[in-house]
């Protein structure tokens, strides 16, 4: 077993004591989406609050974001901290020692597999040229770390939402126990509330499913360049997996070597990902201007690319079909009258939400203001009305998404959404970081 571990730590990856509430819990009530979810409805969690009532449930142990500038923060997090201790004390978990969870997500007709492990946070970094083995996929926004930090620092549990993305084309890792669940015992079973689909998770803790983890992890990380070893991308919850970090930057600091090496605060909980498994599914995010003439955009746009191609399409469904194809550079964008495909010659940026994040920065700088769209259709929406222009990116391409972190580091923010609102990941697993 140490064998196992030692191999596993050298990837920066752990098997974790993993927490559930104890059977008997209603299940249903305990889970609940990403706190970034849903930011200005806040309807959706008012409803899930009465959905949840005075049951056990994650909704008490998160800060969900919609509430942020309600100013009653602090006692927010005070309750947060007084519940989670107050669970604790109540014993309402089972504990799963040195395991990982093997979890099934089906949302609608799709499906998508993890594997619940913990990564050393010492082996990450936000920064945008990084080469740590553990990595940010998007711009890291340092601002948004503080108000998580309030929640972390004195919280006994972690809880977390975040999935980061492995490269697995061989699906090597996880699919193999996918394969083998019927002789797996099943951890949980249940359907999530608000149309979050449906969630079950199996105990992987033998000796030998251990082993060919640790075995398939191996050749992914020998197959990497040791000069830019990129083996775990963030795919959600990069600001939740920054601000473990730098809670732990501050806690070891008043440790010793030794302590520091199993400090239960040095890991953080994640969902892995199969960056190909075809359940998961990227979706580009748009972007509107508004109040920005076409000539202003076009002639900072020409200023990123040494040759900018635009065509006339009839509608949103034609620009689409346009930038499927990314054998060049294309996005499109349509105003109040027309929609152009556009085409870019040797452009500043190795993807398109790259160029035209310069070109957003630039034209924010002149008092210009955008917006992030989920949604083709509200993108066309809002690009037609009158002034303003709704910018339409291709979808990634999963089979170069890894490639690109390692050319050109962490993409612009709001690059890529891993699927709409109700399919984030729900909160259910936690493990002890105190």
């Amino acid at each position: 077993m140490e064998n196992i571990n030692c191999k596993l730590e050298k990837m920066g990856l752990r098997a974790s004591d993993l927490m559930i509430p104890k059977k008997g819990t209603d299940l249903s009530k305990w889970a609940v989406v990403a706190c970034d979810q849903f930011t200005s409805e806040k309807d959706y969690w008012e409803d899930a609050d009465r959905l949840v009532g005075d049951a056990p449930s994650t909704l008490r142990l998160i800060f969900p974001e919609c509430y942020l500038e309600d100013g009653d923060g602090d006692k927010r997090i005070a309750d947060i901290n007084r519940t989670m201790a107050q669970y604790v004390k109540d014993d309402l978990f089972d504990t799963y020692r040195d395991c990982f969870f093997l979890v099934k997500r089906t949302c609608g007709n799709a499906s998508r597999w993890g594997l619940m492990a913990s990564l050393d946070l010492d082996r990450y970094s936000w920064e945008k040229d990084s080469t740590s083995i553990i990595r940010a996929t998007e711009g890291t926004i340092l601002s948004r770390i503080p108000p998580r930090k309030k929640i972390r620092k004195d919280a006994p549990l972690e809880i977390p939402h975040i999935m980061v993305l492995i490269s697995d084309k061989e699906k090597s890792v996880i699919e193999p126990l996918a394969a083998k669940t019927d002789r797996l015992p099943e951890v949980y079973d249940v359907e999530l509330m608000k149309n979050g689909g449906h969630l079950q998770a199996w105990l992987v803790d033998s000796d030998e499913d251990k082993t060919a983890i640790a075995s398939a992890f191996g050749k992914l990380y020998d197959a990497l360049d040791p000069k830019n070893p990129l083996l775990f991308a963030m795919g959600d919850g990069n600001h939740s997996f920054a601000t473990a970090k730098s809670c732990w930057e501050d806690i070891k600091q008043t440790l010793t070597e030794e302590q520091r090496k199993t400090h239960p605060a040095r890991f953080c909980l994640v969902e892995l990902e199969n960056i190909f498994d075809p359940g998961l599914v990227f979706e580009p995010i748009h972007r509107v201007l508004f109040n920005v003439p076409e000539d202003v955009f076009l002639a900072e746009l020409a200023k990123n690319a040494d040759k900018v191609d635009t065509e006339k399409v009839g509608c949103r469904n034609c620009i689409a079909k346009h930038i499927a194809d990314q054998s060049r550079q294309r996005f499109g964008y349509c105003t109040s009258d027309k929609h152009v495909v556009v085409t870019l010659e040797n452009p500043s940026a190795n993807i398109a939400a790259g160029t035209l994040q310069k070109v957003i920065d630039s034209l924010i700088s002149k008092g210009y203001s955008v917006d992030y769209i989920h949604g083709a259709d509200v993108t066309d929406k809002l690009g037609s009305e009158k002034g303003n222009i709704g910018l339409f990116l291709p979808a990634i391409d999963k089979g170069t998404f890894f490639d690109t972190i390692i050319k050109d580091g962490a993409l612009p923010r709001k690059t890529f959404s891993m699927g709409e609102a109700n399919e984030k990941r729900y909160y259910m697993e936690a493990r002890a970081i105190k």
